[in-house]
């Protein structure tokens, strides 16, 4: 049986998995995978290729980098690898009619939510931030809308209590690779009917900005824990400490159910535990990290810093 030819189109981390496991399966071949250029990062901007480009070099897919993916050469070079079915996942472009054209089977999108709620570019950090008990992967047939095309399969997983936008995105990776190669068989054969999704419960997870990660210490402590969770690694969670409004990150949270204080004030702790009052309950900040300085537990970071109860932070 010849193998069902695959263009895969993906650029960040989640997409590795599932590179990995169509290119060791039998039945598919991948023809190409196609990412982002790479991009100067770091200090020095040096040119950094995409993760998923160094995954296919790994697995000796060839790469394509094309600056636009509407761009009429590159569409043409797509046509010419003559792809039974074209798969995205985190590519980072929107496609052109071209290209969602282009294969048979059409173009499988796999989506980090569980359609049709948090369409969009983040999904994972807004189920996190708020406070979802679930969230999952879904696999579409992608249309010409942001995310709104039919739902092919789905996969639920819970969010644990300390999930971070990292441990999740990572979960939901090998989830969505699992998902995909149960869904192809029965979808290229006409086995699984695709369904439209509803418009109730649409919702949009909007691009994340550094400016999310700053904490409103009003805000109950409940909300203030899912957001370091939902901004761990990045852009990070932060406040400002002492009057020179140094910046000081959160790596890890705990919530304090037991204790409360004015918004912001650090309380009584004996010098063991950073614990600062927020609009209901109280926050714990496990791991600290000072502009300037490395990322510490709470209790080292107090041996070295002469804070006081009733200092605000903010």
């Amino acid at each position: 049986m010849t193998p069902l030819r695959i263009v895969f189109m993906g650029t960040a981390e989640l997409a590795c998995p599932s590179i990995a496991a169509l290119s060791g399966h039998p039945a598919y071949q991948v023809v190409a995978l196609v990412t982002q250029p790479d991009r100067p990062k770091g200090r020095d901007l040096k040119l950094q290729p995409p993760p998923t480009k160094i995954e296919a070099n790994r697995l000796g897919i060839p790469v394509l980098q094309p600056e636009r993916a509407r761009n009429p050469e590159f569409v043409a070079q797509l046509a010419a690898l003559a792809p039974e079915l074209i798969v995205v996942a985190a590519y980072g472009q929107i496609l052109p009619p071209s290209i969602l054209e282009l294969p048979r089977f059409g173009c499988l999108n796999i989506h980090t939510s569980l359609l049709p709620k948090y369409r969009g570019a983040a999904p994972i950090q807004w189920a996190i931030l708020n406070g979802d008990a679930e969230t999952g992967v879904t696999i579409m047939r992608m249309d010409a809308g942001l995310d709104t095309g039919p739902i092919v399969s789905q996969e639920k997983t819970s969010i644990r209590q300390l999930d971070t936008a990292e441990t999740l995105h990572d979960r939901l990776a090998q989830l969505g690779a699992a998902l995909l190669l149960k869904t192809i068989p029965d979808y290229v054969t006409g086995k699984m009917t695709e369904r439209p999704q509803p418009s109730e419960g649409a919702t949009y997870a909007r691009k994340i900005s550094k400016e999310d990660g700053q904490l409103d210490w009003t805000q109950p402590a409940g909300s203030l824990f899912n957001r370091v969770r939902a901004f761990t690694p990045w852009p990070g969670a932060f406040t400002f400490l002492g009057p020179k409004h140094k910046l000081l990150k959160i790596h890890a949270a705990e919530l304090i159910e037991n204790r409360s204080g004015s918004p912001g004030e650090i309380l009584p702790a004996d010098g063991k535990e950073l614990i600062v009052g927020c609009g209901e309950h109280a926050l714990r900040l496990v791991r600290v990290q000072l502009e300037g300085s490395r990322a510490m537990s709470d209790r080292d970071f107090l041996a070295g810093h002469a804070l006081v109860p009733g200092q605000k932070l903010g």
